[in-house]
């Protein structure tokens, strides 16, 4: 059965984020601890209707997220597991920390998006996670 833990990969460190990531059968694990408020909505602009269109599945182990969608926004806190279906936006609060699974086929073409952006905004290549 497929699984890692923050000791069995490298750290990526984007932005005022720390992400240990695996993929796992056909989905991009990842383990995010986040330092700084962060809202991803700008690196999203460009996709269709401006929203990641990956489904997500989570839990938030500490501080809390949110996600935007059509007319509102969903916010999760320590404890709560959680679904966001396509079309959202995403942020999380400093200090959250999160587990989050993504269907990797989908993720690759978003993450791709989401560092082209970071290079147009923030003059650096980065790998943005989203």
């Amino acid at each position: 059965m497929p699984r890692f833990s923050k000791q069995d990969v490298t750290p990526k460190q984007d932005g005022p984020g720390t992400e240990w990531r695996a993929e796992l059968d056909g989905y991009t694990v990842s383990m995010v601890a986040v330092s700084a408020d962060t809202d991803l909505t700008e690196l999203l602009k460009g996709l269709p209707n401006d929203q990641c269109p990956s489904p997500h599945w989570g839990v938030v182990t500490r501080g809390s997220m949110w996600f935007r969608h059509g007319d509102g926004e969903e916010v999760f806190g320590a404890g709560d597991a959680f679904y966001v279906p396509s079309g959202h936006t995403a942020g999380a609060s400093e200090g959250a920390e999160f587990v989050i699974f993504s269907p990797s086929e989908v993720m690759a073409t978003v993450e791709a998006h989401m560092a082209s952006r970071a290079e147009v905004l923030f003059g650096a290549r980065t790998e943005a996670r989203g």
